[in-house]
């Protein structure tokens, strides 16, 4: 996410309402989430000694891979100009994020017809049909509906028969999924899992706040983990070794509920209600705290990073590529200098598409292999950020 403060008084209204849901205010918030552990979390005793230190939960799962990948947006390309009518400056949006044009869903799409239209790429790329898919995660904040999921929605326009579950992590979604889907292979419950990204953002913020509005886009990214490749070679241990080359080599999963009054949607839930005294205030669209999510996001990514990296014996000069969610070019600029990493090696696609939320990792993937920057062997970092507040990084052999 990025950065934005609601100009107006029914905005700030619905940030308290927030706050009154958490049992921790945004002020409060700011001191755990700034680097300490949330109060609520287990003493140290019950955390093991080796996770003590780092920011989040760590983990590997050797003999995975990504097969394909695969992308979808809408037609529709809103550009900074064409904004302008609702009082955004064109200027300010540039220098502020880095973004010059999104896109828009129209009326009649869903979610999930993003997801299927992403599927379908992906699919076609790993040359498999989609009833050879045994497990569908579809990551999104933005569903058809409060239930049925998006993913079994999915399932029935595939004509899939694979079981299927949504993952709700916001704009970390994807890399919650994709880790859930590695998972699953990596204990040999699955073989071919379509992970899917995918957001709807342009439902969710409020077109007369000027400084969050031109922030968010629409789309959807895919991808099909399978185990990893088996070696030609005939010897038996040099094949085992190149099997276990490929996979998530580490990862961290994290998540800091102390500060989730800083992205919010008031109303809608069971907290509250989506009423019509709600609806009046506007309490459907998503409030945020920008200098706090932004300030929060640098750190969150520079300290997980860090931790992965360490955590699989890598240095970042051995990094081929680092994909980071599109959410705001200051945030991946800051954020990658401190990692010491060269910019050419640091995917962006944020001008063209805006915050897409979960999608926007998956769709810079796809448009990352599509441009052929990612090579078999190589080593991919990624990193997903958001509301929860929760992230996900993870160090990827291709």
């Amino acid at each position: 996410m990025t950065q934005s403060n609601s100009p107006d008084r029914s905005a700030n209204e619905n940030q308290a309402t927030c706050e009154s849901s958490n049992p921790t205010s945004t002020a409060d918030a700011d001191k755990p989430c700034s680097g300490a552990r949330c109060a609520s979390e287990p003493a140290a005793g019950t955390i093991p000694s080796t996770e003590r230190n780092y920011r989040g939960r760590m983990g590997k799962v050797a003999g995975v891979r990504v097969a394909a990948t695969g992308s979808y947006v809408p037609e529709q390309i809103v550009t900074n100009e064409d904004l302008a009518a609702l009082g955004c400056d064109s200027e300010w949006i540039v220098r502020r994020t880095g973004i010059r044009e999104r896109r828009r869903a129209a009326e009649d799409q869903a979610t999930s017809d993003m997801c299927y239209q992403a599927a379908l790429r992906c699919l076609s790329a790993a040359n498999m049909d989609a009833s050879e898919i045994d497990l569908i995660i579809v990551a999104t904040m933005t569903p058809d509906y409060p239930t049925p999921s998006t993913a079994c929605q999915l399932q029935r326009m595939l004509g899939s028969v694979a079981p299927a579950m949504d993952v709700n992590a916001a704009c970390a979604g994807f890399t919650y999924a994709m880790i859930t889907a590695a998972q699953f292979i990596g204990m040999g419950n699955s073989r071919r899992v379509l992970v899917v990204g995918a957001d709807m953002m342009s439902r969710t913020v409020n077109p007369e706040d000027v400084k969050t509005y031109p922030l968010f886009g629409d789309g959807a990214g895919a991808v099909i983990m399978t185990p990893a490749e088996t070696s030609d070679a005939s010897d038996e241990a040099d094949s085992a070794h190149r099997l276990h080359e490929q996979g998530l080599l580490s990862y961290q999963l994290g998540s800091e509920g102390c500060g989730g009054a800083m992205l919010c949607i008031p109303a809608g839930g069971t907290r509250r209600a989506l009423t019509p005294e709600a609806f009046a205030e506007g309490a459907q669209y998503m409030t945020m705290d920008g200098r706090g999510v932004f300030k929060w996001a640098v750190r969150v990514f520079d300290e997980s990073a860090k931790q992965v990296l360490q955590h699989a014996g890598v240095t970042s000069d051995q990094l081929s590529l680092v994909v980071l969610h599109q959410a705001n070019q200051r945030i991946i600029d800051s954020a990658v200098a401190d990692l010491d990493i060269a910019p050419k090696d640091v995917f962006v696609n944020l001008d063209r598409y805006g915050n897409t939320s979960a999608a926007s990792i998956p769709l810079a993937l796809d448009e990352a292999v599509q441009a052929g920057r990612i090579q078999r062997g190589e080593l991919v970092l990624l990193c997903g950020f958001g509301a929860g507040l929760a992230w996900g990084t993870a160090l990827l052999r291709w």
